[in-house]
């Protein structure tokens, strides 16, 4: 009983996991003193957003060191308090 139960969590994960939609951006302007990033973004399909630019929170303000305005990258979110904040970014491949 203890395997199944241990099969379906870890399934249970896999499936959030394959289940987050990184989003294609360009970053136009960061504020890491407040752990705030400006991007503007392709559409969000997930949560039925059109392109456009706008700021996000971020997860961790560690995550905007790399980056500058300019830079084209790809971020995922979390929804917090009816709020996006970017979880994830990285370099556009």
């Amino acid at each position: 009983m203890k395997q199944w139960m241990a099969l379906a969590v870890l399934a249970g994960s896999a499936a959030a996991w394959a289940d987050t939609e990184w989003v294609a951006a360009k970053v136009v302007a960061i504020d890491a003193e407040k752990g705030r990033v400006t991007l503007q973004h392709a559409p969000i399909r997930t949560v039925k957003m059109d392109a456009m630019t706008m700021r996000f929170k971020v997860a961790d303000r560690a995550l905007l060191a790399p980056y500058r305005p300019g830079d084209s990258v790809r971020f995922a979110f979390v929804v917090r308090d009816d709020e996006l904040v970017v979880s994830q970014i990285e370099r556009a491949r």
